[in-house]
């Protein structure tokens, strides 16, 4: 590797390496204006607006998201998968990088996803949750560092990743890896947010050319 790429690839998943927010997505499964109350939220949290750690489980009490609504949306998140996406994670698993996904969605919705693409379940880091014996939601992990707006940069700070490290997200939570990381990118592919844009290191809106970074 010359001196201008990258060892290790942190990814974000939604609107990042899925064109879903998956709590906005099972919210919007819901009746009575559920989901323009959540999306908002959420939203509102990406954009820096107010502390993902304030709504975060709000968000989730609200949707009460029973185990088959996470299996739909892991589906979902397949679905939606980022164009090129799969080929560029196999090119930089090829070349020897290391790609961890760092997520404050849903581990469990999250996990199919990353196996899909040849990612460890080791290599996630997400928000768990917890069902009853019937599959109702029950909690999440209220102690993971995820459920706050800088807890991204926490988690990559912990995994003293191989330098160099170039980070890829899209929201706010995304933009504090900047200071853990060599490299942050704003992903514009899926939603664009000016604020997140006018702080990263370079913005750009596809997977090869998240490839033609880490390869440089």
């Amino acid at each position: 590797m010359t001196e201008l790429g990258y060892a290790s690839v942190v990814l974000d998943v939604d609107s990042t390496l899925s064109g879903v927010e998956g709590i906005d997505w099972l919210a919007a499964r819901r009746d009575g204006g559920l989901g323009a109350k959540v999306a908002s939220l959420t939203e509102r949290a990406m954009r820096g607006e107010i502390p993902l750690s304030a709504v975060y489980g709000e968000r989730l009490k609200l949707v009460n998201p029973s185990r088959d609504d996470v299996a739909a949306l892991a589906d979902m998140y397949q679905s939606m998968l980022a164009p090129g996406a799969a080929q560029a994670v196999r090119q930089l698993h090829d070349a020897g990088r290391r790609v961890v996904v760092v997520s404050g969605g849903i581990r469990e919705a999250i996990l199919p996803l990353a196996a899909s693409l040849g990612i460890a379940d080791g290599e996630v880091h997400a928000v768990a949750l917890t069902f009853t014996p019937e599959g109702r939601y029950a909690s999440h992990d209220e102690a993971s560092p995820l459920t706050t707006s800088d807890g991204k940069r926490t988690v990559v700070e912990k995994l003293a990743l191989p330098k160099r490290v170039l980070a890829v997200g899209d929201g706010a939570t995304d933009l504090a890896m900047k200071t853990a990381v060599d490299m942050f990118a704003a992903f514009t592919g899926f939603v664009n947010r000016a604020a997140v844009v006018a702080e990263a290191d370079v913005a750009i809106d596809s997977f090869d050319q998240i490839v033609e970074l880490a390869l440089a």
